[in-house]
């Protein structure tokens, strides 16, 4: 038993006692007024202790109130040790439910909280961002209200979600998002928006692989099959055999270079990284002078102003890469033009440029040129003898020594590409 309930009982057993005493030994009516005193002092401040539990249990936060003595000081101790038990328990939770909403804001994917109607409870930042609400004057609202697009609202009231729904905002018409519903709880829903627009890009640039690919060797497989045809069915005569099997040749050369930069490609993507061996420079580009030389057959002016230091890396890769850049200026530079090739030491480690007069570049092209098989001009690609996979390869093996590719040209006032090496790949940097 509680030592405050004893010592109740024991204040209850003496005031018996005392007032028994009392009215036997003076008069019975004083013992009675003795006890009903003591009775009434106990129901006051039974009273007093209850109409402060009372204004507690109004305002539980309040704890100063309630101090008390005797059986009550017991009583309220115990209630304030469940409050602070409370307290820790509702802040932990609180703390939880914190870390938990700051876990949401962290990804990357959108999270949108709705109710069975497909009002918005909640959502994190990126949910903001990818669909323009505001979590502030949103919620509450039907989530179809705010985001009108047809695919969206049909998706979200034909209740089949088995599979996302992939669609291109209208708000950001170059992001393309996967939208997937999941029920929760009784009646909830989360939804979860992932930005798939890499992906898309990915995915389109892989079909447009095959396709070109298809298309590239087609083309050059019909001629030979052609004249494979009219050789075996027809006799010709030899100053017309002669110039078939010239033109099969060329459309056998041809195939062969589209699949050697293919493989080319394939080697640089699979390729561990590339070793640090230290590339003379200057031998480099007197070679890739000569190369253009060769190449122009003395139909351009070259020329070399190099004064920069060596690079570390791989040097077969970025000779290919060179090499493309210097091929590209000869080919699309007319008869009479200028090709200057630049090596020097640049404020973030040193630049390869190759400059040129020929027939430019519209700004429009210009961040495509590095997919593989993107063509200006098809015709005149063809003509010049391209594959529409070099500036791919430049773009591969630049990227593996940590170097980008910079392109500044205007249609017929030439062009100007420019590989930057960070200061890690000059040697002696």
């Amino acid at each position: 038993m509680p030592l405050s309930m004893v010592r109740g009982l024991v204040y209850l057993g003496l005031t018996l006692a005392l007032s028994g005493f009392i009215g036997g030994l003076v008069h019975p009516w004083l013992g009675w007024a003795l006890l009903a005193a003591g009775f009434a002092a106990q129901i006051v401040h039974h009273l007093v202790y209850l109409s402060r539990l009372e204004r507690w249990s109004v305002q539980p936060e309040s704890t100063e109130m309630l101090e008390g003595a005797g059986v009550w000081d017991e009583v309220f101790a115990r209630l304030h040790r469940h409050e602070k038990y409370l307290v820790g328990v509702v802040a932990q939770r609180e703390a939880e439910v914190a870390e938990f909403s700051a876990a949401i804001q962290a990804l990357n994917d959108g999270v949108v909280l709705l109710d069975a109607g497909n009002h918005i409870l909640w959502c994190n930042v990126t949910a903001e961002h990818q669909f323009g609400l505001n979590l502030n004057t949103d919620v509450g609202q039907m989530v179809a209200n705010l985001v009108r697009q047809p695919e969206f609202v049909h998706y979200l009231g034909g209740e089949d979600f088995s599979r996302p729904l992939v669609m291109r905002s209208d708000r950001k018409g170059e992001r393309v998002y996967s939208i997937h519903i999941l029920p929760y709880g009784r009646s909830s829903r989360l939804m979860q928006i992932k930005d798939v627009t890499q992906a898309d890009l990915l995915d389109r640039m892989r079909r447009d692989f095959v396709a070109n690919v298809s298309h590239e060797l087609r083309t050059p497989l019909t001629v030979l099959a052609g004249f494979l045809e009219t050789l075996q069915e027809i006799e010709v005569e030899p100053a017309q055999r002669h110039q078939f099997l010239r033109l099969m040749a060329e459309q056998s050369e041809r195939m062969q270079r589209i699949v050697r930069d293919l493989l080319t490609l394939s080697s640089l993507e699979a390729a561990p990284p590339p070793e640090d061996e230290r590339i003379d420079m200057a031998s480099l580009l007197d070679k890739l002078r000569r190369d253009a030389e060769a190449l122009s057959a003395g139909r351009h002016r070259v020329l070399l102003e190099a004064d920069g230091p060596d690079l570390q890396g791989a040097e077969g890769e970025l000779v290919s890469a060179f090499a493309n850049l210097v091929s590209n200026a000869v080919r699309y530079t007319p008869e009479g033009g200028t090709v200057t090739l630049s090596w020097q030491a640049c404020r973030e480690g040193a630049e390869f440029a190759v400059r040129d007069t020929g027939i430019g570049i519209d700004a429009k092209h210009i961040p495509r040129l590095t997919e593989r098989f993107y063509r200006v001009d098809r015709s005149r690609s063809r003509d010049t003898g391209g594959t529409g996979l070099g500036l791919a390869i430049v773009k591969h093996a630049l990227s593996r020594h940590q170097a980008s590719l910079d392109v500044t040209s205007a249609p017929g006032e030439g062009s100007r590409f420019a590989a930057r090496f960070p200061a890690s790949r000059v040697a002696g940097a």
